[in-house]
Protein backbone atom coordinates (compact mmCIF):
# COMPACT_ATOMS: atom_id res chain seq x y z
CA UNK A 1 0.00 0.00 0.00
CA UNK A 2 1.51 3.37 -1.01
CA UNK A 3 2.14 5.91 1.75
CA UNK A 4 -0.60 8.19 0.41
CA UNK A 5 -3.16 5.38 0.66
CA UNK A 6 -1.97 4.46 4.14
CA UNK A 7 -2.25 8.08 5.26
CA UNK A 8 -5.71 8.49 3.75
CA UNK A 9 -6.86 5.20 5.28
CA UNK A 10 -5.56 6.05 8.74
CA UNK A 11 -7.03 9.56 8.64
CA UNK A 12 -10.36 8.19 7.42
CA UNK A 13 -10.69 5.67 10.24
CA UNK A 14 -9.54 8.15 12.90
CA UNK A 15 -12.14 10.59 11.57
CA UNK A 16 -14.81 7.87 11.60
CA UNK A 17 -13.95 6.92 15.18
CA UNK A 18 -14.14 10.51 16.36
CA UNK A 19 -17.56 11.06 14.79
CA UNK A 20 -18.93 7.82 16.22
CA UNK A 21 -17.55 8.55 19.70
CA UNK A 22 -18.71 12.15 19.92
CA UNK A 23 -21.89 12.30 17.87
CA UNK A 24 -23.37 8.93 18.71
CA UNK A 25 -22.04 8.27 22.22
CA UNK A 26 -20.97 11.44 24.05
CA UNK A 27 -23.67 13.80 22.78
CA UNK A 28 -26.73 11.76 23.76
CA UNK A 29 -25.20 10.32 26.94
CA UNK A 30 -24.26 13.69 28.45
CA UNK A 31 -27.92 14.68 28.77
CA UNK A 32 -28.57 11.57 30.90
CA UNK A 33 -25.92 12.47 33.47
CA UNK A 34 -27.31 13.58 36.83
CA UNK A 35 -27.46 17.34 37.20
CA UNK A 36 -26.83 18.15 33.54
CA UNK A 37 -29.48 20.64 32.51
CA UNK A 38 -30.33 21.50 28.92
CA UNK A 39 -28.33 24.73 29.22
CA UNK A 40 -25.26 22.99 30.67
CA UNK A 41 -25.48 20.23 28.06
CA UNK A 42 -25.76 22.75 25.23
CA UNK A 43 -22.82 24.72 26.56
CA UNK A 44 -20.69 21.59 26.71
CA UNK A 45 -21.95 20.42 23.33
CA UNK A 46 -21.03 23.67 21.63
CA UNK A 47 -17.45 23.38 22.87
CA UNK A 48 -17.16 19.69 22.05
CA UNK A 49 -18.60 20.01 18.55
CA UNK A 50 -16.48 23.08 17.78
CA UNK A 51 -13.40 21.02 18.69
CA UNK A 52 -14.68 17.97 16.80
CA UNK A 53 -15.36 19.99 13.66
CA UNK A 54 -11.88 21.54 13.83
CA UNK A 55 -10.31 18.08 14.08
CA UNK A 56 -12.56 16.82 11.29
CA UNK A 57 -11.48 19.67 9.07
CA UNK A 58 -7.80 18.84 9.63
CA UNK A 59 -8.46 15.15 8.89
CA UNK A 60 -10.52 16.03 5.80
CA UNK A 61 -7.67 18.16 4.45
CA UNK A 62 -5.24 15.30 5.13
CA UNK A 63 -7.53 12.85 3.33
CA UNK A 64 -7.97 15.16 0.33
CA UNK A 65 -4.23 15.82 0.01
CA UNK A 66 -3.46 12.11 0.34
CA UNK A 67 -6.00 11.27 -2.34
CA UNK A 68 -4.64 13.96 -4.66
CA UNK A 69 -1.08 12.68 -4.23
CA UNK A 70 -2.04 9.03 -4.62
CA UNK A 71 -4.24 7.28 -7.11
CA UNK A 72 -7.25 6.04 -5.18
CA UNK A 73 -9.97 3.95 -6.74
CA UNK A 74 -12.97 5.84 -8.02
CA UNK A 75 -15.29 4.45 -5.33
CA UNK A 76 -13.02 5.51 -2.46
CA UNK A 77 -12.61 8.98 -3.94
CA UNK A 78 -16.37 9.41 -4.36
CA UNK A 79 -17.20 8.12 -0.86
CA UNK A 80 -14.60 10.32 0.79
CA UNK A 81 -15.65 13.27 -1.36
CA UNK A 82 -19.18 12.79 -0.01
CA UNK A 83 -17.82 12.78 3.57
CA UNK A 84 -15.92 16.02 2.97
CA UNK A 85 -18.93 17.65 1.30
CA UNK A 86 -21.19 16.62 4.19
CA UNK A 87 -18.74 18.06 6.71
CA UNK A 88 -18.64 21.36 4.85
CA UNK A 89 -22.43 21.40 4.62
CA UNK A 90 -22.72 20.79 8.34
CA UNK A 91 -20.25 23.51 9.19
CA UNK A 92 -21.49 26.15 6.74
CA UNK A 93 -25.24 25.49 6.61
CA UNK A 94 -26.43 23.55 9.65
CA UNK A 95 -24.14 24.68 12.47
CA UNK A 96 -25.17 28.36 12.16
CA UNK A 97 -28.81 27.34 12.70
CA UNK A 98 -27.80 25.18 15.66
CA UNK A 99 -25.83 28.09 17.09
CA UNK A 100 -28.85 30.39 16.81
CA UNK A 101 -30.99 27.80 18.60
CA UNK A 102 -28.47 27.22 21.39
CA UNK A 103 -27.98 31.00 21.77
CA UNK A 104 -31.76 31.37 22.26
CA UNK A 105 -31.88 28.51 24.77
CA UNK A 106 -28.90 29.80 26.72
CA UNK A 107 -30.42 33.31 26.82
CA UNK A 108 -33.87 32.11 27.89
CA UNK A 109 -34.94 32.45 31.53
CA UNK A 110 -34.68 29.37 33.76
CA UNK A 111 -37.39 26.86 33.02
CA UNK A 112 -37.95 28.12 29.47
CA UNK A 113 -36.39 25.98 26.73
CA UNK A 114 -36.54 28.52 23.90
CA UNK A 115 -37.60 27.91 20.30
CA UNK A 116 -37.48 24.50 18.66
CA UNK A 117 -35.32 23.73 15.64
CA UNK A 118 -35.15 21.07 12.94
CA UNK A 119 -31.46 21.82 12.41
CA UNK A 120 -30.53 19.16 14.95
CA UNK A 121 -32.33 16.52 12.90
CA UNK A 122 -30.52 17.68 9.76
CA UNK A 123 -27.19 17.51 11.59
CA UNK A 124 -27.84 13.97 12.84
CA UNK A 125 -29.02 12.84 9.41
CA UNK A 126 -25.89 14.24 7.83
CA UNK A 127 -23.78 12.54 10.52
CA UNK A 128 -25.27 9.20 9.47
CA UNK A 129 -24.47 9.92 5.82
CA UNK A 130 -20.93 10.96 6.79
CA UNK A 131 -20.37 7.79 8.85
CA UNK A 132 -21.52 5.57 5.97
CA UNK A 133 -19.32 7.50 3.52
CA UNK A 134 -16.26 7.31 5.79
CA UNK A 135 -16.76 3.60 6.44
CA UNK A 136 -17.23 2.83 2.74
CA UNK A 137 -14.31 5.06 1.73
CA UNK A 138 -12.01 3.48 4.31
CA UNK A 139 -12.94 -0.05 3.26
CA UNK A 140 -12.50 0.82 -0.41
CA UNK A 141 -9.07 2.31 0.31
CA UNK A 142 -8.08 -0.91 2.04
CA UNK A 143 -9.22 -2.86 -1.02
CA UNK A 144 -7.17 -0.68 -3.43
Amino acid sequence: MPASHATATAATFVWLGMVLAISFIEAPVKFRAPGVTLKVGLGIGRLVFRALNACELVLAVLVVISLLVGEPGRGAAIALGVAVAVLLGQMLLVRPALTRRSDAVLAAPEGVEGPGSRAHLWYVGLEVVKVVALFAGGILLLAD
